[in-house]
């Protein structure tokens, strides 16, 4: 019976992640290109690799998210209500976003949030009344993320479980500083697993593959790198999308990086030894070629063409060692070369 070798080799997604380490930053980018054929499990798997590897994830590389329909009129509603400073009452009366924003603003807070935290598992109220402190915060990292395709309901309801897990399991340090991490954590964590359903890995790569084209074309048109500003006029795109598709292919460079094998160190002595081996070969091959002219014209052309190492005479220096003139050395090597070519 043959003895049968197995190899199992780590996918890209394994190799790039066992080149993290904590606090690293993983663009969304990165992640929907590693895993763009695999399904949303396998997604939610690998953010859970990341949140236990305590990896941070960055989602302005993510083309701004639009949605469709219904969904597509309150995202636009959203996003206006955010850069309107987010006031409630913009909102129609039974609005389940108003109804929430009003209540929390009511709950009563108190108390300085690292003391709290510092008492949590010795303290349950500490924990109630840090809970209430931070609902604000999320409110208030929550709209950074809107436009990237969630409603701002789900954006709040994502950054509250980041919340509660950073008060369980905070131990020591800046507690704002872990809070805030975590709470972002997860709002990017909504915002990558919406943009795998919409397919946003796919049309990402086709913008890049376009980016690229038109960066290609622009360079051998222009004979210069083009600006963004050109990239953009040709892609049709504004400034900000085109600098968002940069930062797309610029990170697909990093990881492209990351997850290819180390090529293997060429050993400089074999190289050498091929070098050689070549030279020899060169030589071998002026060796017979000159042996096909007369002595003089031999050492016309090694001369001329500095065929022993040294450095290519001009016709003057050559004729002044064969006892020639500048046009007779000119004419001689014509000739020898002319004879050569006939071989």
């Amino acid at each position: 019976m043959n003895d049968l070798e197995f190899s199992f080799e780590p996918d890209p997604w394994e190799t790039f992640r066992m080149s993290l380490t904590m606090g690293d930053t993983v663009s969304a980018s990165q992640l929907l290109t590693l895993l763009e054929e695999e399904d949303g499990q396998a997604l939610e798997d690998a953010l859970q690799d990341l949140e236990t590897a305590c990896v941070n994830l960055d989602i302005s590389d993510l083309p701004k998210n639009g949605g469709t329909g219904e969904t597509a009129v309150r995202l636009k509603q959203e996003t206006q209500l955010v850069q309107e400073g987010m006031h409630p009452e913009a909102l129609e009366p039974n609005d389940p976003l108003r109804l929430y924003l009003e209540e929390v603003a009511a709950v009563p807070v108190c108390g300085d949030e690292q003391l709290l935290a510092e008492r949590c598992a010795s303290d349950g109220s500490a924990a109630e009344k840090l809970t209430n402190l931070g609902l604000r915060r999320v409110i208030e990292l929550a709209q950074e993320y809107v436009g990237y395709g969630v409603l701002l309901m789900d954006l709040i309801q994502e950054g509250s479980l980041g919340l509660w897990q950073a008060i369980g399991c905070y131990r020591e340090g800046a507690y704002a500083a872990h809070r805030d991490r975590w709470i972002r954590f997860y709002l990017a964590r909504a915002v990558i697993l919406q943009a795998h359903d919409s397919g946003i890995g796919q049309k990402m790569r086709r913008t890049m593959e376009d980016y690229r084209q038109v960066d290609e074309r622009l360079l051998g048109e222009l004979g210069r790198n083009p600006t963004l500003e050109e990239i953009a006029g040709e892609l049709h795109m504004s400034v900000e999308e085109t600098q968002t598709v940069k930062k797309m292919i610029d990170n697909a460079r990093m990881l492209d990086k990351a997850v290819r094998p180390e090529e293997e160190e060429e050993d400089p002595e074999a190289e050498q030894a091929v070098q050689d081996t070549a030279l020899f070969q060169m030589h071998q091959r002026i060796g017979d070629l000159l042996s096909a002219l007369d002595e003089t014209d031999a050492k016309l052309l090694t001369l001329r063409f500095g065929l022993e190492g040294g450095r290519p005479a001009s016709p003057e220096e050559t004729g002044s060692a064969l006892g020639m003139t500048a046009q007779e050395v000119l004419a001689r090597e014509a000739a020898a070369l002319a004879k050569l070519r006939d071989r």
